[in-house]
């Protein structure tokens, strides 16, 4: 293996993949020789990245991903299957937090509504994208993935699937069902060498958490509550997918990879 270029002659198609820990996923996955697939639903911003990408001498294209739509998940793989003849990784990256999307900055230290202030529409909404969403790519890519003898699934979960907080059950609920959604399908898919593993990130920069980064406050709430004492970046949570999508974790699967500067281990 090149040791320089850990996804070399892997097809590798990642949703959420227009920004935030999406976007920085797909820039590593093509800096390691990947071939990419980046799908989102804010098609200019994913426009973008994959141009970077490729004036940065790597390979990907952009498709327009409703990660609800069974039927738009099947034209993906069509279209990914004609044009690469396999899928080797999936990332399910993409997902939404469930606050107004007007919200600029986040008023309280509570990340979101309590369960008796959770609307019906918003929780059918945040469990369609981050649960359904996920349900979905792993049914599609599971087949090829069968047929062409393994590959690697990886999901992004949260923290928020291992604890509770005072607030955003829904999203906690959402992203528990993540977690166990994907030891089921590592279990049920270990005979066709489908790996499955799932990524607990915690306080990350990305444009998810940036209403509640942008109040001093909160900010300081968490980065105390943090013993490395930051912020993660998209980086390191892309290294973490780099990792599971290689060949180094051949014997990683069903497992939890929490990276969180600690968050969790108090």
């Amino acid at each position: 293996m090149n040791i320089g270029k850990r996804l070399e002659g892997k097809v590798a198609l990642i949703t959420g993949g227009a920004s935030g820990i999406g976007a920085e996923t797909a820039r590593i996955f093509a800096a390691h020789g990947g071939r990419l697939i980046v799908a989102d639903v804010q098609d200019e911003i994913g426009d973008k990245v994959v141009l970077e990408i490729i004036e940065g001498g790597g390979h990907a294209i952009y498709k327009h991903l409703d990660v609800t739509s069974e039927d738009a998940w099947a034209q993906l793989i069509d279209e990914t299957l004609e044009l690469h003849g396999n899928v080797d990784v999936l990332a399910n990256i993409a997902g939404i937090s469930g606050r107004d999307p007007a919200m600029k900055v986040q008023k309280t230290i509570t990340p979101g509504p309590l369960i008796e202030d959770t609307s019906l529409e918003v929780w059918n909404k945040i469990m369609s994208i981050n649960v359904t969403g996920v349900y979905l790519g792993t049914k599609s890519v599971l087949p090829v993935m069968r047929d062409s003898g393994g590959g690697s699934i990886i999901n992004i979960s949260s923290i928020c699937g291992l604890v509770g907080s005072f607030g955003n059950a829904a999203y906690h609920a959402s992203k528990g069902a993540v977690r166990i959604f994907t030891k089921a399908t590592a279990v049920q898919h270990a005979k066709d060498n489908v790996r499955a593993n799932s990524i607990h990130p915690g306080f990350v920069d990305t444009p998810m958490t940036a209403p509640g980064h942008s109040n001093n406050e909160v900010a300081k709430v968490r980065i105390e509550a943090t013993p490395l004492g930051r912020f993660g970046v998209p980086r390191d949570i892309a290294m973490g997918c780099l990792y599971l999508a290689s060949d180094e974790s051949s014997w990683v699967t069903g497992t939890e990879l929490v990276i969180d500067g600690g968050l969790t281990a108090h």
